[in-house]
């Protein structure tokens, strides 16, 4: 009986763990795509007790690898957890060049990624690729 009970309690901690694992911007993620189409890339990684992500890759409206000067460039940075899924920093948005305050929400192996300047604000829905 108490086995039992130890053995389920360790599989509600080790599925809980991975619950709060998945909901880390931690990983690489697919961008929604800009007017042209093209899409990014972005490598989130701890930085500090924040994360922050830059641009890896791009590719355009086909799918094709690109060269575009916003590989490399950091797009958000002190990011912090602001309670449940969300984390909230700053965000550069290469075609306005410049930052904003931004919001970030994970939901598994989505993620919503918004910003605002003002009272106006954009957002995009970025998919996790590892």
């Amino acid at each position: 009986m108490t086995f039992t009970r130890l053995t389920i309690a360790g599989v509600v901690l080790a599925l809980m763990g991975g619950a709060a694992q998945a909901a880390t911007p931690e990983g690489t993620w697919l961008t929604g795509p800009d007017k042209r189409g093209n899409v990014a890339h972005v490598r989130a990684v701890k930085c500090g007790a924040a994360v922050c992500g830059t641009i890896v890759k791009a590719f355009n409206a086909s799918g094709q690898p690109i060269k575009s000067p916003n590989v490399g460039k950091r797009v958000f940075w002190d990011m912090t957890p602001a309670g449940g899924n969300t984390y909230e920093g700053r965000a550069y948005v290469p075609v306005m060049k410049r930052d904003y305050g931004a919001q970030m929400v994970v939901n598994g192996n989505k993620m919503l990624v918004k910003g605002c300047a003002g009272p106006i604000c954009m957002d995009q829905t970025w998919t996790r690729l590892k």
